[in-house]
């Protein structure tokens, strides 16, 4: 047997400790907690547990958490939640400061949120599926992609974007 980090299944799966943009850490580091996997949430809890991670400018985790959404929600949902995760990995990518890497998968999930490619479960049209403001994040995926090309400093926490429109408050995007 190797000395390979295993999870509960046996599978191989890094110990290390990661950090808020979901970068590995020396072993010993301290890290931030790692979203559990698997989890099944509701689709409001889904988008209330991913807002708060986003606006702690933990993304990568935020992405995590709309992953467990597309895999274990309804097939006809799948497209809205793996559009969303893009997005999540998108500004990633961005705050570690890999520029290509993070305006392409903005692009991609805005594209697939918008409906101009993979259709994302209905969404074309600027619906607001369980309250998410599709046409507000696509706006803010597509301006960030730019800003991250030109060469922008990207903060995850200052760059998060509001899922839906906050409590009594009109749409921010």
């Amino acid at each position: 047997m190797n000395g390979r980090d295993r999870d509960t299944e046996g599978r191989a799966r890094s110990a290390r400790p990661r950090d808020g943009l979901g970068r590995p850490l020396a072993y010993g580091e301290a890290g931030v907690e790692r979203q559990p996997e698997g989890v099944v949430r509701t689709p409001a809890e889904t988008v209330e547990q991913a807002q708060r991670l986003l606006d702690a400018g933990m993304p990568f985790h935020a992405h995590e958490v709309f992953e467990d959404a597309w895999k274990s929600g309804p097939a006809a949902e799948a497209a809205l939640w793996r559009a969303l995760a893009q997005l999540a990995v998108g500004l990633t990518h961005a705050a570690r400061g890999n520029a290509v890497g993070g305006a392409r998968l903005l692009r991609r999930g805005a594209t697939a949120l918008a409906g101009d490619g993979d259709a994302a479960g209905g969404t074309s049209g600027g619906g607001a599926p369980y309250g998410i403001d599709v046409a507000g994040l696509v706006r803010w995926a597509r301006e960030l992609a730019g800003r991250v090309e030109a060469g922008a400093a990207v903060d995850a926490a200052a760059e998060a974007p509001r899922l839906g429109p906050p409590p009594g408050r009109p749409k921010p995007l």
